[in-house]
């Protein structure tokens, strides 16, 4: 298998995994606090990663690689979960879902950025097009919308695509796993205090719905996911790969559909279809 399918793979996996992300985060902040999902997703992920990084023996980060992993740590470890699980407490999960459809976009331009690449001019027709799709769709709703919710996920969506960007270009040098386990135990002794002095006051009214969201954001979506995305975009190229993220609304409202019996218009479901399909073009125009 060349590099190139591999990568995209690896891309496709990952954005199954994460596809979960959002609705499970729904569930989690119906009984956690948001800022104590936050910061304790973050933690209890730092802490298997420090043991996985100290049974393999990694090599420590170098000096020059810290500053990228700080970006790395604010943009997928901190403000990502943290401005979606605000925005949840505005919105819905499958109205949020929608917003992934900027991911790629905003990947993309990050991957040019800071990654140094560069694509055709096709594929960024092809890209902001699906990216329209969604920003038009988000600003002709007036059922579930909320402009503060709205707001807090498209910051979520820049923090998102510059940590992915960034830790896709430094995954070429220390690997996939490696790097969202660093990123993750750099940011431990911010989050385990904060994760502390938040605990929950009463633990007997957090549902069991609510943990198993909370492990779901923990194990799957703040490290495993990205053991198989960072890869993918590192193989595949960032901006490339990372229009794979336009299947990501489309899995995630099914997920919503059926776990949270909530409502998906036919006029969602087709804007969904519209945004998959751009996929294909700005992946054949892709370098």
């Amino acid at each position: 298998m060349d590099k190139t399918t591999s990568g995209w793979i690896n891309g496709f996996v990952g954005v199954l995994i994460f596809s979960a992300s959002l609705p499970a985060t729904r569930v989690a902040v119906a009984d956690f606090d948001p800022i104590f999902l936050t910061v304790a997703r973050a933690t209890i992920a730092a802490l298997l990663g420090l043991v996985l990084l100290l049974a393999f023996k990694e090599k420590w980060p170098s000096r020059s690689d810290l500053g990228h992993l700080f970006v790395t740590a604010m943009g997928v470890v901190v403000g990502f979960p943290l401005l979606t699980a605000l925005a949840l407490q505005h919105v819905t999960s499958a109205h949020s879902i929608v917003f992934i459809g900027l991911l790629p976009l905003s990947t993309a331009i990050f991957g040019v950025l800071r990654g140094g690449e560069s694509m055709r001019p096709m594929f960024w027709i092809f890209s902001c097009l699906g990216s329209a799709l969604v920003a038009g769709f988000a600003l002709t709703q007036n059922l579930d919308a909320s402009l503060t919710g709205d707001l807090l996920m498209f910051a979520a969506i820049v923090a998102c695509g510059l940590g992915y960007a960034e830790g896709a270009h430094l995954s070429r040098k220390l690997g996939g796993w490696q790097v969202i386990c660093w990123a993750l135990v750099l940011s431990l002794p911010v989050m385990l205090p904060l994760t502390l002095l938040q605990l929950p006051q009463d633990w007997m009214a957090i549902g069991q719905p609510a943990w198993f969201g909370l492990i779901y954001v923990s194990l799957f979506s703040m490290l495993i996911g990205f053991v198989f995305w960072y890869r993918g975009l590192a193989q595949g190229g960032i901006a490339a790969v990372g229009q794979l993220q336009l299947l990501q609304p489309f899995f995630g409202l099914m997920i919503a559909a059926t776990l949270l019996h909530e409502t998906v218009g036919w006029q969602m479901i087709v804007v969904t279809i519209a945004v998959i399909a751009c996929v294909f073009g700005a992946k054949r125009f892709a370098k």
